[in-house]
């Protein structure tokens, strides 16, 4: 099936064309899932940007130490009764 775009529709003709479907009419034969066509048209329904590609675990592991040793050191300033809300410690 050969996908092309054909003249714009305004949405005044959609809504007419929405209104006037019935709901309960049985699908074409040569009906296409709209995730079909996207995928054929070269058509993505989200940007790029908004759903990056997913990275390998292993590429996290030095910045999860780096998170965790951040979370502990403010745990351990908090312990010793120290107060770093301004960026400078001290005695809470």
């Amino acid at each position: 099936m050969e996908l092309s775009a054909g003249p714009p529709v305004s949405d005044d003709e959609l809504t007419r064309l929405a209104m006037a479907a019935d709901p309960d009419a049985p699908l074409d034969d040569d009906a296409m899932p709209l995730n079909a066509y996207l995928d054929a048209a070269g058509v993505s329904p989200l940007p790029v940007w908004y759903m990056p590609v997913a990275v390998r675990q292993s590429d996290w592991r030095w910045r999860r130490a780096v998170v965790v040793a951040v979370i502990v050191a403010f745990l351990a300033i908090e312990a010793s009764g120290l107060c770093s809300t301004y960026g400078q410690l001290v005695l809470g």
